[in-house]
């Protein structure tokens, strides 16, 4: 019986499927197997654990993950020109590879992945430059929390890596994404990928980056905390007392210097300048506000 290691090479399977990367899909694809291997470790020890994996391609990383051992890996991928290589894939792996030919920002990937109860399910991808983002806010925004999966183990350009894991310490990169992430994960950047490992490289470096929820996160409701930070970074230029002029509650206007008070921050004080707790705090003033 073929196996994983039996497939051809991605560039052959790429070629043979016509599978050309697209721009407006935000499509790099991995071909450096020492690479992909060095990804699916840093998700952790993969046995009995289910794998969701946004954005697969052709399924680099996806041969990695069933390589290293992953009870299950269901993959998302939204261009159907991918899934007859993907469907080479799952018949070398018989029964550990599902394929979702959806949106990955339109799929209930906690319902999917309560279909197994066998064991831990963590999401591993190298997301889509042009959903990445708002894929992993949505992640950091799951209700209930801790969430289903245990662990994010994801690729992002750079710029992005470095906004997820920025404190104030680091005013220019930090914003709502860093807030969101320091809230609810304890979240690192594990290593680099040269663009030049990528087809067609990128004109950024990319970083994988490791977010493992946290088990209590400081107290506040994620909606406010999200609203809040929307607010304070969407003019970050501005001092607090200005840029949450435009906060409600219950349909009508906050006060910002009441809710700054309430939270114990000077209301000169800009977004860059505010760390989770204080944003943290300010959630929580919101919600017994009016």
């Amino acid at each position: 019986m073929t196996g994983i290691a039996d497939l051809p090479p991605l560039r052959e399977v790429v070629q043979a499927f016509g599978l050309e990367p697209r721009k407006s899909l935000g499509q790099n694809f991995l071909f450096d197997l020492n690479l992909t291997a060095k990804i699916a470790r840093a998700a952790g020890p993969l046995e009995g654990v289910t794998i969701i994996e946004a954005g697969p391609g052709p399924g680099a990383l996806t041969r990695a993950l069933l390589a290293g051992g992953a009870a299950r890996v269901i993959a998302i991928e939204t261009d159907e020109r991918c899934l007859p290589a993907l469907a080479q894939i799952s018949a070398a792996a018989p029964g550990r590879l599902q394929v979702i030919h959806g949106d990955a920002l339109a799929t209930d990937l906690a319902a999917i992945a309560a279909q197994w109860r066998d064991g831990p399910a963590r999401i591993c991808a190298n997301l889509p430059y042009n959903i990445g983002t708002a894929l992993l806010a949505g992640w950091l925004e799951s209700e209930p929390w801790p969430p289903w999966f245990d662990r994010l183990t994801l690729m992002f350009q750079r710029e992005v890596a470095e906004r997820i894991v920025a404190t104030p310490e680091q005013r220019a990169d930090y914003g709502r994404l860093g807030v969101l992430a320091g809230w609810r994960t304890e979240a690192r950047i594990l290593f680099d990928v040269p663009a030049s490992a990528f087809t067609p490289p990128p004109k950024v470096t990319s970083s994988v980056v490791e977010l493992i929820p946290r088990a209590a996160p400081l107290p506040c409701e994620g909606a406010l905390l999200s609203a809040i930070t929307r607010a304070a970074f969407g003019q970050r230029r501005k001092m607090l007392r200005q840029s949450l002029k435009g906060l409600t509650r219950r349909g009508a206007t906050v006060d910002p210097l009441e809710l700054l008070a309430k939270a114990g921050i000077e209301p000169t004080r800009r977004a860059e300048e505010v760390d989770v707790a204080g944003f943290a705090r300010l959630a929580r003033a919101l919600e017994g506000a009016l």
